[in-house]
């Protein structure tokens, strides 16, 4: 038995046990982080460089990939250094800061998700509407209300689960600082407190996604009364990709967080967090550059002038050797 005082370090659940597959996890994870920071900074560059790109859509999906940095940041470093060292260690605060910024950065996703639904409603249901709705102004106070109301609130989560004593060791069952882990380590009845703000937290993500549903409810009826194949087609491929996103995001997460104790097992709570906090990063930039024609065009002007550019400085760099 041990008081949360007196731990100094959290143990995390290591994806392999033999040295060759932890080498192989960090190779792994390596090249899913790198295919991250490659497609999200791919876009965060494309769409700051082009203006034709400087709309409220992109303006959200160009936050979008900052947090998707962010909270892939937050957990697959430390997994690839603990393989590397063949470590499970974390520290108390590296922890507890894991826990902060993993909930800060998807609880702003997931309120960022909701504003790109709503800037998809009035895009198709109220075009004539849609440069008094979704202004300069209003899309810069909408990105700082995602951004800025889930600080208090990660903060909060964070407080409220360091503040229980733990005597159940500090093996946490998962490859990073999650809540519903740390939870399983209290021994005391105040666990009650963090569990009910966790419903709270579903009721806010339950109505969040209900706002969603209804929004795409009326997306998709005002899309099938378009006349045109070509605009239904177009309308369409600027929707799919975000409800697909979407779809990813919510059944993972509400899974790993509100999955029974009884049906759940470390390998299958390793698999259902890693689809939720390493998949969407990666996927999310393929997913919204697959049928997004103007963002194809604006990716592939940007790598055609990088290569020129290179193609250009090449050879003169080889004559200043010679």
């Amino acid at each position: 038995m041990s008081n949360s005082s007196s731990i100094t370090a959290f143990l995390l659940l290591p994806f392999a046990d033999t040295r060759e597959l932890q080498l192989l996890h960090f190779w792994l994870f390596l090249g899913i982080y790198l295919a991250a920071l490659l497609g999200n900074g791919l876009i965060i560059t494309a769409i700051a460089c082009d203006h034709r790109l400087h709309t409220p859509m992109y303006f959200f999906l160009l936050n979008l990939s900052v947090l998707d940095l962010g909270s892939i940041s937050t957990t697959v470093p430390k997994s690839m250094a603990n393989s590397l060292w063949n470590t499970r260690a974390i520290s108390y605060p590296g922890c507890a800061a894991q826990v902060f910024l993993f909930g800060f950065f998807v609880s702003a996703e997931y309120c960022l998700l909701t504003i790109m639904a709503y800037d998809r409603y009035v895009a198709i249901c109220k075009p004539l509407h849609y440069g008094t709705l979704l202004g300069s102004r209003a899309c810069v106070h909408m990105a700082a209300a995602a951004w800025g109301s889930v600080f208090p609130y990660a903060l909060l989560h964070t407080a409220s689960t360091f503040l229980l004593p733990l005597c159940h060791g500090n093996a946490v069952d998962q490859f990073f600082c999650e809540i519903p882990q740390i939870l399983k380590l209290s021994c005391s009845d105040t666990y009650l407190r963090e569990v009910g703000l966790l419903v709270f937290s579903f009721c806010l993500v339950f109505g969040c996604f209900v706002f969603i549903v209804v929004s795409y409810v009326q997306i998709f009826r005002a899309v099938l009364r378009i006349p045109s194949e070509q605009g239904r087609h177009k309308a369409f491929s600027t929707c799919l990709p975000h409800l697909a996103v979407v779809s990813l995001f919510v059944s993972t997460a509400v899974f790993a967080y509100l999955n029974a104790p009884s049906v759940s097992s470390p390998s299958l709570n390793l698999l259902v967090s890693f689809l939720y906090s390493v998949v969407p990063p990666v996927l999310n930039p393929i997913i919204y550059s697959m049928r997004n024609k103007e963002l194809k065009d604006a990716l592939s002007k940007l790598m055609t002038g990088f290569f020129s550019e290179a193609a250009m400085n090449f050879p003169s760099s080889s004559t200043s050797h010679s």
